[in-house]
């Protein structure tokens, strides 16, 4: 009969029950099948936020809890709104500006952990240097309407050190197409130390550069980090 029920389970895809069934105890078969879909749920639950953070590619963050203080965050958004990732249901931006070590990275990282725990949502995260790499790669081998697609199924994209490198002139239109294909369809969080009038350091086109921007501030929020370096605080408290 074990035989049976797990040939069962497996055909049912019940993966935790083909394998713990027999493990539950109750006191009568509605509790018995109460317990058994319980736990076949949160484990499917489980493996899909795994699946889903694997996916993502988030850099490591620490245990410290985010400091907001040296965070101005405009009017129509609040530090719920952005940890929580309401602005991505609507489909709106971050662009989260500031110094060096400010944590703008972490922020960025917060909220995709959170927007994939609460709401299951398809989050990817790159620097903007390697997806600009990729994205050439792909043009070269003749791959990049896969890798637009897989893009294109995101929930939220982050694109974390806008302006650390100038682009040529492939990665800069290319970067460009994807800012184009996110537009109103699904939301970005771009981390960068440059102000807008700085960006066309980075596309190396000033028409270019007008056109990103004028993509990513019509549904956007902009987030200052004024405060100092917190990797350089760290670096004076440990002397």
């Amino acid at each position: 009969m074990r035989e049976q029920i797990e040939a069962y389970a497996k055909r049912l895809k019940l993966s935790w029950i083909r394998e713990h069934f027999d493990e539950i105890e109750a006191t009568n078969n509605q509790e018995y099948l109460l317990k058994l879909f319980e736990q076949e749920v949160q484990n499917r639950e489980e493996r899909k936020v795994n699946l889903l953070l694997s996916q993502a590619q988030l850099p490591k963050t620490g245990d410290q809890p985010f400091q907001w203080e040296h965070i101005r965050i405009p009017q129509g958004i609040s530090r719920e709104t952005v940890l929580n990732g309401t602005f991505i249901n609507e489909r709106e931006n971050l662009i989260l500006y500031g110094g060096v070590g400010t944590g703008k990275t972490y922020l960025a990282t917060l909220i995709s952990l959170n927007a994939i725990h609460k709401f299951g949502s398809k989050v990817k995260f790159f620097t903007v240097a390697s997806l600009v790499n990729k994205l050439i790669e792909a043009n070269q081998k003749g791959s990049l309407p896969k890798l637009i697609k897989q893009i294109e199924k995101l929930d939220l994209l982050v694109l974390d050190e806008l302006g650390y490198i100038p682009l040529h002139k492939e990665g800069a239109e290319l970067l460009f197409q994807v800012i184009s294909m996110c537009y109103e369809n699904k939301s970005i969080v771009i981390t960068t130390n440059l102000q807008f009038g700085q960006w066309n350091h980075v596309f190396g086109d000033p028409i270019l550069t007008e056109a990103v921007i004028d993509r990513l501030i019509h549904h956007s929020h902009l987030l200052v980090f004024t405060g100092d370096s917190y990797r350089y605080k760290e670096s004076l408290l440990n002397q």
